[in-house]
């Protein structure tokens, strides 16, 4: 629930509530709950979840019912749905269609039946018989048929006073226009829910889609919005369908019971729920509400619970309403947040930093008032069962192609796969093997070892880098960006233009410095190409052009290398001087025993993860190629030395020990700016060790690898203060 949703829903106990505290509270929740009702009945366009919606319409109940004097604030609470739109003449029903009391837990439902016994004073053993059947979550429609004739249909509106959508509802094959049977009566008005399917739901998105129009958030508000069409063309093009399964005012009823009405229904030509069962326990009940849930994901339609009623039409008569809703039915809805579907396949997305990310792709399925068709699996040791510690999860049970899983949405999170049936797991099902080459490059995609914990990070990353079609597109766009290329005129949109423009595409960095010459031989220019004109293009090759000579420290970070930020590239410039002596470095410290793997290590703040960085981009060949390619065209410039004559530029110095004048990290970085390289641990290579007290290891190294030592007041001797 948003915070605009939850502004007035308070947590405070309502026996804790003074008078005005509560009528504050029900002025709000009254105004949110009518704003609800007019969003959802009239614009078919709901603005929160049904599970926000009922917890406010219960707490707005629980007010009134604790301050009897709100009821004369407002009486949303006792309304059904909202006023008719006005789009359409009015029809008033005969017989009020009223909305159904929710029961959210198998408590309740025992409560409710419990009600019943004792409204009509019978004991349970006297036995009193309900039916149980799938709450249709679609739009609501009263038929008015005379002498077996469709002569009116009206939507719920307001329960009192509906629209007239005759012509629309004459366009609905499952609407028979004339009833067949000898137990027809002269004056039958059916009711039941339009609704549409899943597939026929994803073809009208898909054909939205590409007339450029909005998409319907749901098969719920598709169908409302397609029976409430001013065009019944449009109403007519659309595979409505219709379920019926209660009635309004029908002077001679065809049988004695809820369930043999249903039937005759059936026998009359409309469609009806083969999924209806009579029962007659509350464990009987609740069977059918876990049978109905458990074929949620298969039924091809949306239900959002399962629908019980008192079976004997003269129990209902006597047991009547109460406000809005029957006494005798009551609606046990299902968890807003959960649903049950079928895992159909898992696809592996690549992410900009090479990230491969598992999604469940599901049977479409509606949660929270939004259909899912996709669900994030994490990682591969979430879909093997284990978190991030290695400890099982959901017992242990892995995630296959082909189960039966629970899906959880909550709010605006992405969907998350919960838990797996395994009573309903296919016998030839098999566990799911990650991949360990990308899918869209073919590099190795590889899981790095924390140093820290020494255990394998939970994500497995493509090592493809730029070459990697999935991430080419952000890349591209990190290579030109301020902090590294920083191409004048080469911004988001251009990239993503050049990367999809057949004639002059930019697939790798490399292509942005051929894109003059390209432009130039082909017979569309980019000039005259829209959002271009003569002056912009000239501009953006100039640009380019002044950027073949960049920076070395700019020229390693725009190469979107895992770990190296511009901190990083920096150090890494000034240690090696040219993009040769890097690249060299790289390959060579895939030997883990080489001295430059050591030296490679040894530079001041450059750890073993930097190292493995490096190590996997310099030993892709694909990125070697990449590299080739791009140097032809770029020559990275060394950074300049800003005290060239100073005595320490381009030695190796190491810190350790105390220091007095200033700290350590100041020491560090008045070395780099007089050119030296600051390296963390000392090897043969190491020019200058600055020790001051408390020097440990480092001053044994140096004596090994006959390192000078100096003390701190002799590096200011050395540097001239």
């Amino acid at each position: 629930m948003s915070d605009a949703e939850d502004s007035a829903l308070s947590e405070t106990p309502i026996a804790e509530l003074t008078p005005r505290k509560a009528k504050a509270e029900h002025k709000l929740l009254a105004a949110e709950v009518q704003a609800a009702n007019d969003a959802y009945f009239q614009d078919d366009q709901p603005i929160m979840d049904d599970a926000a919606y009922d917890a406010k319409r219960r707490r707005l109940v629980a007010l009134e019912e604790a301050f009897p004097a709100l009821t004369r604030e407002s009486d949303v609470s006792a309304k059904v749905g909202a006023k008719p739109s006005g789009k359409f003449a009015k029809i008033r029903h005969r017989v009020p269609m009223l909305s159904l009391d929710n029961a959210f837990s198998d408590e309740a439902v025992a409560e409710f039946v419990g009600r019943v016994y004792r409204f009509l004073g019978r004991k349970e053993e006297d036995g009193i018989a309900f039916t149980a059947e799938p709450k249709i979550d679609g739009l609501s429609l009263s038929l008015r048929y005379e002498k077996g004739e469709l002569v009116a249909a009206a939507t719920r509106g307001d329960g009192e006073e509906g629209e007239d959508v005759t012509l629309n509802a004459r366009t609905i094959s499952e609407i028979p226009g004339t009833l067949a049977g000898p137990d027809v009566p002269e004056i039958a008005e059916v009711r039941g829910e339009v609704y549409l399917g899943h597939a026929d739901f994803a073809a009208i998105n898909e054909r939205q889609r590409e007339k450029g129009l909005p998409e319907f958030a749901n098969p719920r508000n598709a169908a409302a919005g397609s029976l409430r069409q001013l065009d019944v063309s449009v109403t007519a093009a659309r595979p409505l369908r219709f379920f019926a399964y209660a009635w309004g005012e029908m002077p001679e009823l065809p049988a004695p019971t809820q369930f043999s009405v249903v039937e005759a229904f059936r026998r009359w030509g409309f469609r009806t729920n083969p999924l209806m069962k009579r029962c007659e326990s509350v464990a009987e009940l609740i069977a059918q509400y876990r049978l109905i849930e458990s074929q949620r994901a298969t039924l091809g339609y949306d239900i959002d619970g399962v629908v019980y009623k008192v079976d004997d039409l003269a129990l209902q008569a006597r047991l009547g309403f109460v406000s809005r809703a029957p006494r005798w039915a009551i609606a046990h809805k299902f968890p807003a947040e959960l649903a049950t579907t079928v895992l159909e396949a898992i696809d592996i997305q690549v992410g900009r930093t090479g990230a491969l990310s598992p999604v469940a792709r599901l049977k479409p399925v509606t949660v929270g008032g939004v259909v899912v068709t996709n669900a994030t699996l994490h990682n591969e040791d979430y879909i093997r069962g284990f978190d991030s510690k290695g400890l099982p999860i959901r017992d242990g049970t892995d995630i296959r192609i082909g189960d039966t899983v629970t899906v959880k949405r909550a709010g605006d999170v992405i969907p998350r796969v919960e838990a797996v049936d395994l009573a309903k797991r296919p016998a030839d099902s098999k566990p799911y093997e990650f991949p360990t080459l990308c899918p869209a490059c073919g590099s190795h995609a590889t899981r790095e070892l924390n140093p820290r914990s020494g255990k394998e990070d939970a994500i497995r990353r493509c090592t493809g880098g730029l070459i990697c079609p999935a991430q080419a597109v952000e890349r591209l766009k990190h290579f030109v960006s301020r902090d590294a290329l920083d191409i004048d005129g080469l911004g988001d949109k251009q990239i993503e233009f050049f990367h999809g423009d057949p004639e002059l595409p930019v697939r790798e960095p490399a292509d942005i410095f051929t894109l003059a010459a390209r432009d130039a031989a082909n017979l569309k220019r980019l000039k005259d190409k829209e959002g271009f004109g003569a002056v912009s293009a000239k501009k953006l090759f100039d640009a380019i052009e002044d950027r073949r000579t960049p920076p070395l420290n700019r020229f390693i970070f725009g190469l979107g290398i895992r770990h190296i930020g511009e901190t990083t590239a920096r150090l890494l410039a000034r240690h090696y001087g040219s993009f040769e002596a890097l690249r060299a470095a790289g390959i060579a410290a895939a030997d883990e025993a080489s001295p430059e793997r050591q030296e490679l290590g040894a530079i001041d703040s450059v750890g073993p993860t930097v190292v493995e960085a490096l190590v996997e981009f310099f030993g892709e060949p694909h990125n070697e190629e990449l590299l080739d390619r791009l140097l032809a065209q770029v020559s990275p410039q060394p950074l300049e030395a800003v005290a060239s004559a100073s005595p320490v530029a381009g030695k190796i110095v190491v810190f350790t020990g105390a220091l007095e004048r200033m700290t350590r990290d100041e020491a560090k970085a008045m070395a780099e700016r007089l050119g030296a390289k600051v390296a963390g641990s000392v090897s043969s290579k190491t020019d200058l060790l600055v020790a001051g007290p408390g020097a440990g290891s480092k001053l044994k190294d140096a004596a090994k690898h006959g390192v000078e030592v100096i003390d701190e007041a002799g590096w200011f001797d050395l540097v001239g203060g």
